[in-house]
């Protein structure tokens, strides 16, 4: 049977991802995805070979789409780095009411549900991981050279511990920690960053 003349590949790999981020890849089943996508089992393997294959356009769907909005989030100007790190980390949290669990971060749920044990899995989150480094790394670059930062501080140190926050921030959405307590934390990692220097 043919697929219906209205399906757009792009929207289907968008609505796969949705699925995906929401559920996890053990717990999203090949019927699931016909359902969300209104494929039949046939069109689904037909369009996109197999569940991993999908899974991994998903993933690489989200990477591009988080990579966009980290961009604009993180471009400093004329904002002190400390607000523009305080307030991209604050935005990457969707908490909701009630203790309830949020949604996370697909690469961050990707990586610690399928780790080390799926190649290709472990080098796109990778990727993505490489590019969220790099992106706090510049803008702590960029404060060193304002002056905003002591010029003796440890960029390096300071990238990893930041975005080793960012991580932890991410699971703890995902267990339905409370916004507060997240963003206290938050607080905490960017006061790592010392004192604004005096001249």
């Amino acid at each position: 049977m043919a697929r219906p003349r209205q399906f757009d590949e792009q929207d289907a790999v968008a609505s796969a991802t949705r699925l995906f981020w929401r559920r996890g890849y053990h717990a999203t089943s090949v019927r699931d995805l016909g359902d969300e996508l209104h494929l039949t089992p046939s069109s689904l393997y037909r369009t996109f070979t197999d569940k991993h294959t999908l899974y991994l356009r998903a993933l690489d769907h989200y990477r591009r789409t988080e990579s966009t909005q980290a961009e604009q989030w993180l471009r400093v100007e004329e904002r002190p780095v400390r607000d523009v790190l305080r307030e991209w980390m604050t935005r990457l949290l969707d908490c909701p009411a009630g203790g309830e669990a949020g949604m996370g971060c697909f690469v961050v749920n990707a990586a610690t549900e399928l780790g080390t044990g799926d190649a290709q899995v472990h080098a796109s989150t990778e990727a993505a991981f490489e590019v969220t480094r790099t992106a706090l790394r510049a803008v702590l670059d960029e404060g060193r050279e304002r002056g905003e930062l002591a010029a003796g501080i440890d960029l390096d140190a300071a990238t990893e511990l930041l975005f080793t926050t960012v991580l932890g921030l991410r699971v703890r959405e995902r267990a339905g920690h409370e916004f507060a307590r997240l963003t206290a934390a938050i607080d905490a990692a960017i006061g790592t960053l010392g004192p604004v220097p005096t001249s």
